[in-house]
């Protein structure tokens, strides 16, 4: 096994700026990346996502702060540029004319949450209008109510920090061959969409055809949904969508194989929708769990961070967890304490997700 990480020796500048930007450059630290984030003097700031990162604060207004940039940016490989088109260009550190002409080999990441080029690039924005222009909202949400928005997950993380990460593996392996950087442009309008690129696909087919939360995999069927249990407000979750796995939740749920009508048929599925509540409400979370774990049924817990902390307590010791339940004020959180990719060539990083109160003084150094 490597005790070197696939990324080592790779060095990050990361401009601060909010959640789709630091957690571009949480994975590539997570995998081997020395990260410096350049913080705003006297900005006082919360970040969770600064997990092997150095820091320093940096005012980019000023000349004398160009200069010190300068010289970090001449030894780097990447910068993470979060901010709002145009804003690099006006602080005089346009990528095309000065940082590639001071650094050939920079790849210059730029991620913002409308297209650079689009009809709303000056606008404001956050996950929500991102996720609404790209038509991910649109199918997001139950039968006949509003479109409802699902945190900030798919917009500021899949389809912006984790889409920009990408981005910036590709120009990495394209320097590899050419020699040169390159700037790499990612937005969260086209990351969403792209994500959503199968149910757009399956607008045809019978799958995704029909309108918002009346479709297979958007909790139309009563086959793939949720379902409250004895206890009040604990949850199980069904995705048995092959024959074979609707059986098996079948048997668990304890109903001969004619004892409901066929889920083939669209006008069937109110009245087993309404058989599997009923039914789910008569056991508590934990007696299913112990009826289907094992099966092939395709439902499971439905855990809130909460429960997960709380399993996690139980086991905590193990090696090979990806987690870390760990003390706070009040009670646990549960803590990434690696990448989630499992590389069987390298060593797991164990490490917590640290939590960094900017005062707007200095980090430990420019560049490990």
């Amino acid at each position: 096994m490597s005790t070197t990480l696939p990324l080592a020796g790779i060095r990050v500048v990361e401009l601060a700026g909010l959640a789709p930007g630091p957690f571009a450059g949480l994975l590539l630290a997570d995998y081997g990346a020395s990260v410096l984030r350049i913080d705003r003097p006297n900005a006082v700031s919360s970040d969770q996502l600064t997990r092997r990162k150095s820091s320093i604060a940096l005012d980019l207004r000023n000349a004398a702060s160009h200069s010190v940039l300068l010289s970090v940016l001449a030894k780097a490989d990447i910068l993470i540029d979060p901010y709002r088109p145009g804003v690099l260009e006006r602080l005089g550190l346009s990528p095309s004319e000065v940082l590639l002409k001071h650094n050939p080999r920079l790849i210059v990441a730029r991620m913002t949450g409308f297209r650079r080029d689009g009809k709303y690039k000056d606008m404001a924005g956050h996950d929500i209008n991102y996720i609404a222009v790209s038509g991910v909202l649109s199918m997001l949400g139950r039968a006949g109510e509003p479109p409802y928005a699902p945190g900030n997950i798919i917009g500021d993380f899949a389809g912006g920090g984790a889409m920009c990460f990408m981005g910036i593996l590709l120009a990495l392996m394209s320097r590899t061959r050419t020699g040169r950087g390159q700037v790499v442009e990612a937005n969260m309008v086209d990351g969403s969409a792209y994500l959503a690129a199968m149910p757009r696909l399956n607008r045809q087919t019978p799958l995704w055809s029909g309108p918002r939360g009346q479709n297979m995999l958007d909790g139309g069927s009563p086959f793939y949904d949720t379902y409250e249990t004895k206890d009040k407000g604990k949850y199980f979750a069904v995705g048995a969508l092959e024959p074979q796995f609707y059986a098996a939740l079948l048997k668990g749920l304890g109903f001969g194989s004619e004892e409901l009508p066929s889920r083939d048929d669209r006008e069937n599925w109110p009245v087993l929708r309404a058989a599997f509540a009923k039914r789910f409400k008569e056991k508590t979370r934990a007696e299913w769990e112990s009826i289907f774990d094992g099966t092939d049924a395709c439902a499971t817990p439905y855990a809130r961070q909460s429960f997960l902390t709380a399993s996690l307590l139980l086991r905590k010791s193990r090696s090979d967890s990806l987690y870390l339940a760990v003390p706070t004020s009040s009670s646990f959180s549960c803590l990434p304490i690696t990448g989630i990719i499992r590389l069987h060539g390298f060593p797991l990083r164990r490490s917590l997700l640290q939590v960094s109160y900017n005062d707007g003084s200095a980090g430990r150094s420019l560049i490990r």
